[in-house]
């Protein structure tokens, strides 16, 4: 049997291309929805479990399922271990013939280089906005305007962190936080 993985990184991303890819081919599709980084992939370790002799395991994209070269290429040993080969769709790529094996190798080591790149140039991008003074990540909830005059009540004694907190709609620990951080700006 032709057994198809689908991956997206979010609820929000559409699965659609692959499984327009993946359907005609294969005799059963399994869907994931969370990044390959993550800890816990359940439905990729059902699907790999469940694999048998003769199985083709068909994926679109080599990064739909392997997190690195070392990942991809040590699930290829344990998967031809056990009489399963792997079948990359958007290559016509076939790891039971000793070219796909070959070519699998190669292409495991780079969507790995290609993802450190990919990471190597976000950080950079990043450390170039803030080096610019931008401002990364979520917008600050409470105002500099707001935490002062949240400090100066504070101050009289005139509320508690928690009502403070209430008043503007934050948690606690993150007016606490903020005003500790307005404290050491000062």
């Amino acid at each position: 049997m032709k057994i198809g993985y689908l991956r997206v990184s979010t609820q929000d991303q559409c699965a659609d291309r692959q499984i327009d890819a993946l359907r005609p081919i294969c005799d059963e599709l399994y869907i994931e929805r969370v990044s390959a980084t993550a800890r816990a992939r359940p439905v990729y370790e059902a699907v790999i479990g469940a694999l048998q002799a003769g199985d083709t395991f068909v994926i679109l994209d080599l990064d739909r399922a392997f997190r690195s070269a070392k990942d991809a290429l040590n699930e290829l040993d344990d998967l031809r271990g056990r009489g399963v080969e792997i079948q990359i769709a958007n290559m016509a790529l076939d790891t039971g013939t000793p070219i796909g094996k070959l070519l699998f190798t190669f292409i495991s080591g780079l969507a790995e280089f290609e993802r450190d790149l990919l990471s190597q140039r976000t950080k950079e991008g990043l450390d170039a906005a803030r080096k610019r003074g931008k401002r990364i990540g979520r917008p600050p909830k409470l105002s500099t305007q707001q935490l002062r005059a949240a400090q100066a009540t504070l101050a009289k004694g005139k509320g508690t962190i928690k009502d403070i907190a209430a008043h503007y709609g934050v948690h606690p620990w993150t007016l606490r936080r903020r005003i500790g951080e307005l404290s050491t700006k000062e």
